[in-house]
């Protein structure tokens, strides 16, 4: 597959050479692929795509951002981004601006030390250019004011000299939310660059991969092999997909060239093709009852025929439900979808995304529990009011009576159970989900819902319906919307090519989340609100062949 250098720069921020000839310097070092990520502008893509028409190496339109952590410069690229979307013109407009804004502080900052320089100089001397501080050291060097570009920085740019201006705060999860909505991959940049150590650099992809980051820089030029491994490591650890490249500036970087940085890079072209692939598959997350199964709890051969299909095509599938892991598979085995020949892979979120298990795999992938004493809290607080209660260890429901509403509930939840309330004797480990029932009078739950969001368990608990009998309680960090968040992430799937499909309030967040949210047109009125598209068919005619049709065939 060759090689690729998916990090580099063109004379439309800090490089030489302008974005053709970038392309025409690729293609004589024999890449296969580059990826032009210039300083905060996309002023060279148009160049770069158009030049490189007709010639044997492959571009990659990204951009490089500048962002600030803790008072250190932290940047991300991103790759793939569609530069045109207004979403993304909207956001670099204002970017610019504050970079604007910042150069002319600087300015003013170094007349007063003495130096004849103004912003409109600057762009005079560096015209197209997005003005970096290497333009202010080439300016300083050139008129005579330091020695050394080195000279510069230490005594007039550097951040702890006295004439350095901070740009306006600028967030890593900023500039990753927006590459994400303009379909864009994020990537943290050289991290060994930011000189935060283990534990502190650990924080820090652990923040940006709650935030959406998909993908760490394992190839650059200065690592050494050990930071390589380091960074290898990182990637495993966080489900992060390997990127790398020179950071290639020209002359502007003596020594460092294009595809082999100081001499010892070496970028995979299968690098390339992990990331194009998270890019091309695509993933449906379907609640279970009245919207994957018809009131009979079944689904149609004409439904497993099309998620074989979509599995087949190497598309995943997920169950998301607030049912506990075992019975999702009880459901599984009753729709006979697994199938070993399949490119693609069954998930479940089980517990409203409490659990995220691998059913392919039988491993779980990420898994949120209620603390016991919060249990407890919430299982006193319904027992009070008279109402039904429940919880879940790995094998039984712990029910709190012998009850109607735990009969009505094994109609469809074939289970056993045990009876008891005091949670620490009958949980080996803190559950995942409670749930409340009543069969008559869904505003008795409704008071026991304002009750808990009322008191100190609100901080970590959510409460929701997922019938008008049903009221689920589960950790904050869980429910739907997270999980699938949390596992487009884990599988390296663009939350741009997610689907979700729901009919309950406990499926908004779900359906929020995702790139189209389906409601079911048998779903309730306040989740066909917050629906993207709604069905022309219920789940009792197949409403799930339509929406896999539509937007994953």
């Amino acid at each position: 597959m060759g090689f690729v250098d998916l990090h580099t720069h063109s004379r439309c921020s800090d490089g030489t050479l302008t974005p053709s000839e970038l392309v025409d310097y690729a293609v004589e070092k024999g890449l296969s692929a580059v990826a032009l990520t210039d300083h905060d502008t996309v002023d060279g893509l148009d160049e770069l795509i158009e030049y490189a028409k007709g010639k044997p190496v492959e571009v990659i339109p990204g951009i490089e951002y500048s962002t600030e952590y803790n008072d250190r410069d932290v940047h991300i690229v991103g790759l793939f981004i569609d530069y045109k979307a207004p979403v993304f013109l909207e956001y670099l407009t204002r970017f610019k601006q504050s970079r604007t804004d910042r150069n002319y502080k600087l300015c003013a900052n170094l007349r007063g030390a003495g130096i004849d320089i103004t912003y409109e100089a600057l762009m005079e001397a560096f015209p197209g250019a997005v003005i970096t501080r290497a333009h202010y050291a080439a300016f300083l060097l050139d008129k005579g004011y330091v020695k050394s570009r080195a000279e510069a920085f230490e005594r007039y740019l550097g951040d702890d000299t006295p004439y350095f201006v901070h740009r306006e705060k600028v967030t890593p999860e900023e500039v990753i939310e927006v590459t994400l909505k303009a379909g864009g991959i994020p990537i943290l940049a050289h991290p060994t660059l930011y000189k935060l150590g283990r534990e502190q650099l650990d924080v820090l992809v652990s923040r940006l991969k709650a935030a959406g980051l998909m993908g760490i820089e394992c190839y650059y030029s200065t690592y050494s092999p050990s930071e390589e491994r380091q960074m290898r490591a990182l990637a495993e650890k966080f489900h992060l997909l390997p990127s790398g490249g020179s950071d290639f500036h020209g002359a502007n970087k003596t020594g460092l060239d294009l595809a082999v940085g100081y001499g010892r890079l070496y970028v995979p072209g299968e690098v390339l093709a992990d990331l194009k692939k998270s890019l091309d598959t695509k993933i449906l997350f379907t609640d279970l009852d009245d919207t994957l199964l018809n009131s009979e709890k079944e689904i149609s051969e004409r439904a497993r025929d099309k998620i074989m299909e979509m599995l087949s095509k190497g598309n995943h599938f997920v169950l998301a439900s607030g049912r506990s892991v075992s019975s999702i598979f009880d459901v599984l085995e009753v729709l006979d979808i697994q199938s070993a020949d399949s490119e693609g892979k069954i998930y479940m979120a089980a517990y409203n995304g409490a659990v995220i298990y691998d059913c392919t795999d039988r491993s779980v992938v990420e898994q949120y529990d209620v603390p016991i004493p919060a249990a407890q809290a919430i299982f006193d607080m319904a027992l009070k009011r008279g109402i039904h209660i429940q919880t879940y260890t790995d094998t039984h429901i712990i029910s709190c009576a012998e009850d109607r509403e735990l009969a009505y509930y094994k109609k469809s939840i074939k289970s056993p159970y045990k009876v008891g309330t005091d949670l620490e004797k009958e949980l080996t480990h803190a559950p995942f989900k409670l749930l409340a029932i009543d069969i008559d009078d869904r505003s008795r739950l409704e008071d026991l819902r304002r009750e808990v969001e009322a008191s100190d368990l609100a901080e970590h608990i959510t409460c929701a319906f997922s019938c008008a009998r049903y009221l689920e309680f589960y950790n904050k960090r869980a429910g739907k919307g997270n999980a699938l968040r949390n596992l487009c992430s884990a599988v390296h799937v663009h939350i741009k090519n997610s689907v979700a499909a729901g009919d309950e309030e406990n499926d908004i967040t779900m359906l929020e989340a995702a790139a189209v949210g389906v409601c079911m047109a048998n779903g309730r009125p306040i989740v066909k609100e917050c629906a993207d598209v709604i069905t022309e068919h219920d789940n009792n005619h197949d409403g799930i062949v339509e929406i896999i049709d539509k937007f994953i065939l």
